[in-house]
């Protein structure tokens, strides 16, 4: 069966995460950030990562802005830096980069019928402000979010809202992630994956694993025969 429906994670995927750090560090009142924002990009995302997976085992679900926000005060912390960019690095989280393939990618999707949609752990106000800020509004059919079922991913019940809301079977879908643990549990639950690994990670060991591996999200059409 062929695919017909294409669904992006968000964050790492066509979003770059540490675009508010590298950002805030160019600011001539953050410059103390030069040295030690590729550090704080890093801790900053493992925590916001880890605290979404904590709070799914003990059913204390938040939105994901409040474990950015939680994530964040940890990685000040840990290194020492202080609170006083805080404001900053948040705002900034609101107006993240894509990655510049992202907008011909989609197109090309889209030019070529298929629908696609972006399925994230993100909130719904956190994800709206991305798209927008990318200039990605016309390129999406759907974008879905966990805070609908009110637990985190890699949990069935949201690769569920992709049949669910978009009316396809797990068949017809690709999913695209930058993340292995999202990649094993999309492709647990019957999606045919592409793991978008940019920065050349070994691979988790878990259950199941990606079908596709790329660099980058340049490939994708091509992938789907286009």
């Amino acid at each position: 069966m062929p695919i017909t429906t294409c669904v992006f994670d968000a964050y790492g995927t066509l979003f770059d995460v540490n675009a508010a750090a590298r950002r805030a560090a160019n600011d001539p009142e953050h410059a103390d950030l030069a040295n030690v924002w590729p550090s704080l990009a890093e801790i900053w995302r493992t925590k916001q990562l880890q605290y979404t997976w904590l709070r799914s085992l003990t059913g204390d679900y938040v939105d994901f802005w409040q474990v950015t926000q939680d994530g964040l005060d940890f990685a000040l912390e840990k290194l020492k830096i202080g609170t006083e960019p805080r404001e900053r690095l948040l705002q900034l989280y609101w107006e993240l980069a894509a990655y510049p393939e992202v907008q011909e990618m989609l197109t090309a999707l889209k030019t070529a019928g298929l629908k696609t949609a972006i399925l994230s752990n993100g909130s719904n106000d956190m994800l709206n402000a991305a798209v927008t800020h990318a200039g990605l509004e016309g390129h999406l059919d759907h974008v879905l979010s966990v805070e609908t079922v009110g637990t985190f991913k890699p949990s069935a019940v949201v690769y569920e809202m992709v049949e669910t809301t978009m009316h396809c079977d797990r068949k017809d879908v690709l999913f695209v992630s930058s993340n292995g643990w999202d990649i094993a549990g999309a492709s647990g639950f019957g999606f045919t994956t592409a793991w978008v690994n940019r920065t050349g990670e070994p691979q988790d060991r878990l259950a199941a694993g990606p079908h596709h591996i790329l660099n980058d999200l340049t490939p994708i059409p091509t992938l789907l025969g286009m």
